[in-house]
C-alpha cells in the first residue's frame, strides 16, 4: 500500500488540519513545526534532510537520486518528473519517492512501471484533493470482475456459527464482501445497509456468513471468517466491481439457523459452481444479477446473483500454484 505524505511547506495550520483529518500517513516539514504538528495528531513527521529532494532535469541527475537511495535513503523527485527518468531509477532501488500537484498526477505516480512510487508526496497545491487522492490511493483495491451466477439449490442447513462483521465505516446501497466456501467462486454478501418494518439498517455491518468461509481480503489474499478480528483491513466490492477497505470494529460469532446456497456460472470450460452459508433471515441479502440487495428468503433456484470466479489454490491465505478441490 502506497505511503501518503503531505508536505507542509511552506508551515499552514489551516491545511495542516485538513492533511490529518484525509488520513495522511506522515508529515513532510520543517523540524522546528514537529512539536506543533503532532499536538495536532498522531503522525509521523519527516524533515527535508531525512527525505531529499532531487529534480531531475537531466540524466546525471538520475544517478545523483539512485546513489542516495542506495545508501538507504529514500529520495523524494520534485513536482516536474517525467516517466522515463523515475522509470529508470525505480528499476534500481528498492524505494522512491514522488511529489504530485494533483489527483491525476498522484495516480500516475502510484502506477509508474506498474509498481509505482513507494511514497507519494502531495503538495499543498493539491491540498483540495486530498481526500479523493487518499481514498483511490489507500482505499481502491482496483477492480473486481463479477459474474452473474444463477442460483440451483438452497436449502436449510440446520444451526452453525456465523460471523457478523461490524466495520468502522457506513457502506452504501451496493457494498458488501466476496465470501464463499470456495476461494474460486465467492458470492457478493451485501451490507446490512437496508432497513424493514421490523429491523433497522445496520449500514456499517456484513452478515458474511459461516465462520469455516473464505473471504476475499486486500492484496490478492483470502482469510477464514473466524480469523477475523477488531482492526483487520477487509475488503469491501460494489456491485459494479469497485472495491475499498474497511476497517472491522468488531466481530460477533453467534449460532444461527443457516441455509446453503448454491449457484452456477456457465465458463466455455463448463459449469462453475459455487456454495455458501449464510444465516437464514431477512436481513441477510445477496446482490442480483441487476445489482439490487435481494434476502435470503426471497431468493429462489434460477434467480441470478452476482458472484466471482477466481483460481483455487491458496496457503495461508496467499495465492499459489497448485491443483485444489474445493466443494
Amino acid at each position: 500500500m502506497k505511503k501518503i505524505v503531505y508536505k507542509a511547506i511552506p508551515f499552514d495550520k489551516n491545511l495542516l488540519t485538513l492533511a490529518l483529518e484525509s488520513g495522511v500517513d506522515a508529515v513532510l516539514a520543517e523540524s522546528e513545526h514537529k512539536d506543533e504538528i503532532t499536538e495536532l495528531g498522531r503522525v509521523v513527521v519527516i524533515t527535508p534532510e531525512e527525505m531529499p529532494l532531487v529534480a531531475i532535469n537531466q540524466k546525471s541527475d538520475e544517478d545523483i537520486a539512485i546513489d542516495l537511495a542506495k545508501d538507504g535513503t529514500e529520495v523524494c523527485l520534485s513536482k516536474g518528473w517525467e516517466i522515463i527518468p523515475v522509470e529508470n531509477i525505480l528499476a534500481q532501488v528498492d524505494k522512491l519517492a514522488l511529489e504530485v500537484e494533483s489527483l491525476d498526477r498522484a495516480t500516475l505516480a502510484a502506477g509508474v512501471l506498474e509498481r509505482g512510487a513507494d511514497t507519494i508526496v502531495v503538495l499543498p497545491e493539491a491540498a483540495h484533493e486530498l481526500k479523493a487522492i487518499v481514498a483511490e490511493l489507500k482505499l481502491s483495491q482496483g477492480h473486481m470482475d463479477l459474474q452473474k451466477a444463477k442460483i440451483t439449490k438452497i436449502e436449510s442447513a440446520g444451526l452453525g456459527h456465523r460471523v457478523c462483521v461490524d466495520t468502522i465505516s457506513m457502506l452504501k446501497k451496493g457494498q458488501g464482501m466476496l465470501v464463499g466456501n470456495s476461494s474460486a467462486f465467492t458470492f457478493l454478501v451485501h451490507g446490512e445497509t437496508e432497513s424493514n418494518p421490523y429491523v433497522a439498517a445496520r449500514p456499517f455491518r456484513v452478515n458474511a456468513g459461516a465462520v469455516h468461509a473464505y473471504a476475499q481480503m486486500p492484496g490478492d489474499r483470502t482469510t477464514y471468517l473466524q480469523e477475523l478480528a477488531s482492526g483487520t483491513e477487509v475488503l469491501i466490492v460494489d456491485a459494479e466491481g469497485k472495491t475499498s477497505i474497511a476497517t472491522v470494529g468488531r466481530c460477533k460469532v453467534e449460532v444461527r439457523p443457516m441455509l446453503l446456497i448454491t449457484a452456477e456460472v456457465a465458463t466455455p470450460e463448463g459449469p462453475a459452481t459455487g456454495k455458501v452459508f449464510l444465516q437464514n433471515a431477512e436481513t441477510i441479502r445477496v446482490v442480483s444479477g441487476a445489482g439490487e440487495p435481494v434476502s435470503v428468503v426471497t431468493i429462489k433456484p434460477g434467480d441470478e446473483i452476482l458472484c466471482r470466479l477466481d483460481d483455487a489454490g491458496r496457503h495461508f491465505g496467499m495465492r499459489i500454484s497448485e491443483e485444489i478441490v474445493e466443494d
